[in-house]
C-alpha cells in the first residue's frame, strides 16, 4: 500500500527520509560530567536542516542544538557552520559560482546559550548564505557540502583562528531517519561525505520523528545526543576515528518512554521508505511534488526491502539504533580499501559501544 502526502503538509518527512519563531523551552539542566573524554577534539557541526530552530515541529535544526550541547558537555570545542536555510534532500550538490557569507548568529535558541561556553571557540554558531550583503530572514541558503567545504577550506580559520583541518565532522542530528534509498538524497549524509572526501573523519546522525514522522520530539534529539557523545568517545579512545568511510547513525522514537535497541551494523537498505512521486495538473505541463509513503506491505516494486540487514528494517521494524559506513567512492566492483579499520569499527559496534 502507498499514498501521497502533499509536500506542503509532509515538508518535515522529507527531512530525514527530509524549517520561521526560534524555539522556546529550555533545555533542561544537566550537572556537568566528571569526565571529559572528548578534551582537546575539535568537531565541525554542519546539517542540513538550518540552524534556526524555529519550527513547533523542530525539524529546522533544534537537532544541531542538542548534539552540539552534548559534545560541549563532554569536552570537544564545537563550531557550527549550517546552511541558512533547510536543504534537505540536496545530497551532495554544492554550489558552483558566486558569494558565500558565513554570518554568526548571536542569539542562539533559548536554553542552549551557555553550552559551550567554556570550549575554547565557545561554540560559535555560523548560518551560510548566498550573496554578500548578509544573510536577511530570506536570503538563499549555501548547500550542506557547501558548508563543510568552505569550513575546511578556509572558512575555520578566517571565522575562528583554527589551523589545519578538525579532528572529525559531525552533521544532524536531523530531524527524520536517513535510511534506505532517501540516503542518496540526505544533505545530512551529503555533508558527512564531503567531509570525508577531504580527509575528514565523519559521521551523520539522524533521528526519528515520532509516529507521524512529522514532529520530531526534542526527547529524540536529547537520547541521541547523549548517546553520540558517548559512542564519539568510543570510537576516539580505540584510535577509531577515521576518513577511510563515514559511518551513518540513525535513531528511532523513544519519546514514548520506550528504550532504543542495542546498536546494529547495517547495510543501507535497498527499498524506499519515502520517495518522490509527481502528480500531473489535468491534462497540463505542470506536475505537483509530493512524497510517497510506503506502508510495509508491499509486495513488489520500490517499497520492497530485499536485505536482511537493512537499516530500516532494524530501525523502523526493531527499534535500534543502526550503523552504517558511507563511502565517497562510487565506483561498482572495486575492493574495499580500509578493511582492517572497518572490521575493527563493525566490531566496536557490534560488541562494544554503548548502550542507548
Amino acid at each position: 500500500m502507498r499514498r501521497t502526502l502533499a509536500l506542503t503538509t509532509a515538508a518535515a518527512v522529507l527531512a530525514g527520509l527530509g524549517a520561521t519563531a526560534y524555539a522556546t523551552t529550555p533545555a533542561a539542566d544537566r550537572t556537568k560530567p566528571a569526565s571529559r573524554p572528548l578534551a582537546g577534539l575539535r568537531i565541525l557541526l554542519s546539517n542540513d536542516d538550518s540552524m534556526r530552530a524555529a519550527k513547533a515541529s523542530n525539524s529546522d535544526g533544534l537537532g544541531l542544538y542538542e548534539l552540539r550541547r552534548a559534545m560541549c558537555a563532554a569536552g570537544a570545542d564545537v563550531v557550527v557552520m549550517a546552511p541558512w536555510q533547510v536543504q534537505s534532500g540536496k545530497g551532495t550538490a554544492v554550489t558552483n559560482g558566486g558569494v558565500l557569507t558565513a554570518q554568526r548568529r548571536t542569539a542562539l535558541p533559548a536554553g542552549y546559550e551557555n553550552d559551550c561556553a567554556g570550549a575554547p571557540s565557545g561554540g560559535a554558531v555560523f548560518g551560510v548564505c548566498l550573496g554578500e550583503a548578509g544573510c536577511a530572514p530570506d536570503s538563499p541558503s549555501a548547500t550542506p557540502a557547501d558548508t563543510v567545504k568552505l569550513a575546511l577550506r578556509g572558512g575555520l580559520t578566517a571565522k575562528v583562528g583554527w589551523r589545519g583541518a578538525p579532528d572529525l565532522v559531525l552533521t544532524g542530528i536531523n530531524s527524520g531517519p536517513n535510511i534506505a534509498a532517501s540516503v542518496n538524497d540526505s544533505g545530512t549524509v551529503g555533508a558527512a561525505v564531503a567531509a570525508i572526501d577531504q580527509g575528514v573523519p565523519a559521521i551523520a546522525f539522524s533521528s526519528s520523528g515520532d509516529e507521524s514522522q512529522l514532529y520530531f520530539p526534542r526527547e529524540n534529539y536529547r537520547a541521541h545526543a547523549e548517546f553520540g557523545a558517548r559512542f564519539v568517545a568510543g570510537l576516539k579512545e580505540r584510535g577509531l576515528l577515521t576518513s577511510a568511510f563515514a559511518l551513518k547513525v540513525d535513531y528511532p522514537d523513544v519519546s514514548a518512554g520506550q528504550r532504543a535497541g542495542a546498536p546494529v551494523w547495517t547495510r543501507v537498505g535497498d527499498g524506499a521508505v519515502v520517495y518522490h512521486a509527481y502528480e500531473q495538473r489535468g491534462s497540463g505541463d505542470a506536475f505537483d511534488i509530493t512524497l510517497g509513503l510506503c506502508e510495509g506491505d508491499e509486495s513488489e516494486g520500490e517499497c520492497v526491502e530485499n536485505r536482511a540487514d537493512a537499516d530500516s528494517t532494524w530501525l523502523l521494524g526493531e527499534g535500534h539504533v543502526t550503523v552504517a559506513p558511507i563511502t565517497w567512492d562510487r565506483t561498482y566492483g572495486t575492493p574495499v580499501d580500509a578493511r582492517r579499520e572497518l572490521k575493527a569499527v563493525q566490531r566496536y559496534v557490534e560488541r562494544e559501544a554503548p548502550r542507548p
